[in-house]
């Protein structure tokens, strides 16, 4: 669990402009993100696209960045979905020998009940070969799972370590870091209000601006977890219109035009997805130059 404290990305899936998949963009993401300082990868999250994804993008998507990481940082696995029988049968098939822990959103558009939500991820648990970090992401999912629901999980199931929390409440987050079991780990699913949730007793992040700017915003989670206030606070208010702006119009829109800026991919989205407006491209990459003089 030390593994995942700290930074985690979830790494977009650059396109090339014909929309297959870039491997070499992929690569050079990879690379950077890892040597900008975070301490962990999240593949094939939300931000990853991966609802537009074949089988066979998702399987050459794992494979280049197992080979590109080399074992470097710790790895997470997107595993989630709304059909319960069909995560367990890809939990019974796919190999994980190179995961450390899937993360695992909470059912969407069905709309389950809280005690629907828990008997999901209980069969989980029981399934899972490697620990589970659950995803709470109401504004994706239509439904919120309670504090009550995650520190039931958290206290019945042992291989259920953590959970990447995106309510945007910090009332929520606070409730679940007061009474949880001692090493479960209360991750930040929100850019924005990870700092605060680190100094109110959160172990760290999983980011989408983390994986445009990872030197800084790794720097600022450090910070945090180290209680050094006023550096960490520095960090975010540098930071805070760029987290704002890669969301204004969608994720990973934002994200991908931050990489366009870098030159390392190019902001290839996939229908139902839209690039960001050419106005809000370039305030992003005037941001992006002037953080990176």
């Amino acid at each position: 669990m030390q593994s995942f404290i700290g930074t985690g990305v979830a790494l977009v899936t650059p396109f090339k402009k014909d929309f297959s998949v870039d491997v070499d963009a992929l690569k050079r993401i990879v690379n950077y993100v890892i040597e900008g300082g975070v301490e962990y990868l999240v593949v094939l999250g939300t931000t990853g696209e991966s609802a537009t994804l074949s089988k066979e993008e998702k399987n050459l998507i794992i494979q280049t960045i197992v080979s590109e990481n080399a074992g470097r940082l710790p790895l997470v696995l997107g595993v989630g979905g709304n059909n319960t029988s069909e995560i367990v049968e890809e939990l019974k098939t796919r190999d994980f020998s190179n995961f450390q822990a899937i993360l695992s959103v909470s059912p969407y558009y069905n709309k389950p009940t809280q005690e629907g939500i828990y008997q999901h991820f209980k069969i989980i648990a029981q399934t899972s070969p490697v620990p589970v970090i659950l995803y709470n992401v109401p504004g994706r999912t239509g439904s919120n799972m309670l504090p009550e629901t995650v520190l039931r999980l958290a206290n019945d199931f042992k291989n259920i370590i953590g959970v990447k929390e995106a309510a945007s409440d910090m009332v929520q987050a606070m409730r679940i870091i007061q009474h949880k079991p001692k090493d479960f780990l209360v991750l930040s699913g929100d850019d924005m209000i990870a700092l605060p949730m680190i100094l109110a007793g959160g172990d760290g992040v999983i980011s989408v601006i983390g994986q445009g700017y990872p030197k800084e915003f790794s720097e600022m989670v450090r910070l945090g977890l180290e209680r050094k206030v006023d550096e960490a606070n520095a960090l975010h208010y540098r930071l805070m219109d760029s987290i704002d702006m890669i969301f204004e119009q969608g994720n990973p829109g934002g994200i991908k035009e931050i990489f366009k800026s870098l030159k390392l991919s190019e902001n290839t989205l996939r229908l139902p997805l839209v690039n960001v407006t050419e106005s809000l491209a370039e305030k992003l990459d005037e941001f992006t130059q002037q953080l990176l003089k």
